[in-house]
C-alpha cells in the first residue's frame, strides 16, 4: 500500500513538473507547433518550399488529411480517390508511379562586392 502511494506521488509531481506554463505569444505557438509537427505554418506562400506537410508529404497548402476542408475542391475537379480519401493526384497506393517532390528551397541572393575604384 505504501509503495502504491509512493508510486502515485512521484508520478503527480512528474506531471506537475512536465505541465509549466510557457507565455508563449500565439505566434510562437504557432510556429512552435509548426516546427513540432512538420508542418507549414499558416503564412507560408502556397507552392514555396516551405509550405510543405513533412507528416503527409504533399504541399501543406493541398494536405487534405490535415485540411479536410479542401477535399471538396478536388472532388469538384473529379481529382479525388474514394477508397482511400484522398486526392488522386496524391494517392501512391493507387498510382504508384506518382512522385510527389518539395520544391527546393530559396537560395539566397548572390551579393556582389562593390567595384574598386580606380
Amino acid at each position: 500500500m505504501i509503495k502504491n502511494l509512493a508510486i502515485l506521488a512521484a508520478l503527480t509531481l512528474s506531471i506537475a513538473a512536465c505541465s509549466k506554463d510557457n507565455a508563449e505569444t500565439p505566434q510562437q505557438g504557432a510556429a512552435t507547433k509548426a516546427a513540432n509537427t512538420g508542418h507549414a505554418a499558416a503564412d507560408v506562400a502556397p507552392g514555396s518550399h516551405e509550405d510543405w506537410c513533412g507528416e503527409h508529404a504533399v504541399p501543406e497548402s493541398q494536405c487534405t488529411q490535415c485540411n479536410p476542408s479542401l477535399a471538396a475542391a478536388f472532388k469538384a475537379t473529379g481529382d479525388w480517390c474514394p477508397e482511400h480519401g484522398l486526392p488522386e493526384s496524391q494517392c501512391l497506393q493507387c498510382n504508384p508511379e506518382i512522385e510527389i517532390v518539395r520544391p527546393p528551397a530559396a537560395l539566397a541572393p548572390a551579393t556582389t562586392a562593390p567595384a574598386a575604384k580606380e
